[in-house]
């Protein structure tokens, strides 16, 4: 049943596959009518050039907002800019700022040129991730990748940007933080004796800490911030074929494509870009967060903590304690401590 918390609930009961009924992002941006209704807000979305950061992008181009996207591949970002602006109605700005996130000095670096460029910021997608990755796999400043690039890099940007965001923030429009995770964040909470699971590594375990890590630093800043005017949700966008699965073997992904109703719930690129715009934009969202969405919706408690097509959140994905301890953990691994 729909409700304004899962206003497309009805589209998802019975999926049949990319391309189908469900909602994709510039369907959200014209059912919440705000094409070209933005102009002076500014957007920043990491990790843009490719699979469900470019169709975010797209969307909220369309809104008339300033947009600011990240890109190791600054040619490759120019691309992206230019074929947003040719298949797109009528935006505001749209620019590429370079950030490689398997380098904490360029995630600083990058966030000191946006702050040169915009005084302002409304609405941060921390849309950037990897997935699965091998053994061994380290940012150059020696983290497990997936903790490194998918959490600590995107808190190293956002604790950057949160004076902006708080600065930004308006009685009548809060300044939103947009946190994609994971079902996979069911795989595992936080390692806290050994966050670079260098005992014992396992691909997905380490995804699914950073996916948790994810949504715990959304729930934080909420909690935190939400009084002086910075909300964040965490988004589980779906299942999505993109460059995320580069990692996924030829045979786990065969087992991928026997599970028919895993199929059945894949989603386009430009679908799996819904959630994420619809946490965006959406009114209903106006001065709160603290939550886990998935398909257009409020998440709720998983049935199956195993199952990937249960897109429900595990039990660890709520932790006051966890949160508080992960902030405090990624202050002291990246050097950034803000006093706001």
């Amino acid at each position: 049943m729909t409700t304004p918390f899962t206003p497309y609930a009805d589209l998802y009961i019975s999926p049949k596959g990319p391309g189908d009924a469900r909602p994709t992002a510039l369907q959200i941006i014209h059912d919440n009518a705000l094409v070209n209704k933005w102009a002076g807000k500014v957007v920043l979305v990491t990790g843009a050039t490719s699979g469900l950061g470019i169709e975010t992008a797209r969307a909220l181009y369309a809104t008339g907002a300033d947009i600011f996207i990240t890109a190791r591949d600054t040619t490759k970002a120019q691309g992206v800019i230019d074929a947003i602006i040719k298949s797109s109605e009528k935006g505001g700005k749209l620019e590429a700022i370079e950030m490689d996130m398997n380098r904490l000095d360029s995630v600083k670096e990058a966030a000191q040129t946006f702050l040169a460029k915009s005084s302002k910021l409304n609405i941060l997608v921390n849309n950037a991730g990897i997935m699965a990755t091998p053994e061994g796999s380290k940012t150059s400043d020696g983290f497990e990748q997936q903790f490194g690039v998918n959490h600590l890099a995107h808190f190293a940007l956002t604790s950057l940007l949160l004076p902006a965001l708080i600065r930004s923030s308006t009685p009548s429009f809060n300044s939103r933080v947009v946190a994609l995770t994971s079902v996979g964040h069911k795989f595992s909470a936080l390692h806290w004796d050994d966050v670079n699971l260098t005992k014992d590594y396992n691909p997905w375990v380490g995804y699914g800490q950073s996916k948790t890590a994810n949504i715990w630093m959304a729930n934080y800043i909420d909690r935190v911030y939400g009084p002086r005017g910075v909300h964040a949700v965490a988004v589980h966008p779906g299942g999505v074929m993109t460059g995320l699965q580069q990692h996924v073997s030829p045979e786990e992904a065969a087992v991928w494509g026997r599970d028919t109703e895993m199929m059945a719930g894949m989603l386009s690129p430009e679908q799996g870009a819904a959630t994420t715009t619809w946490a965006a934009v959406a009114s209903v969202w106006e001065g709160q967060g603290g939550k886990y969405l998935t398909d257009c919706g409020l998440g709720v408690p998983a049935k199956d903590l195993v199952s990937l097509v249960d897109p429900g959140f595990a039990p660890h994905a709520f932790d006051e304690e966890g949160e508080n301890k992960l902030w405090e953990l990624s202050s002291k691994l990246t050097g950034i401590k803000i006093e706001i």
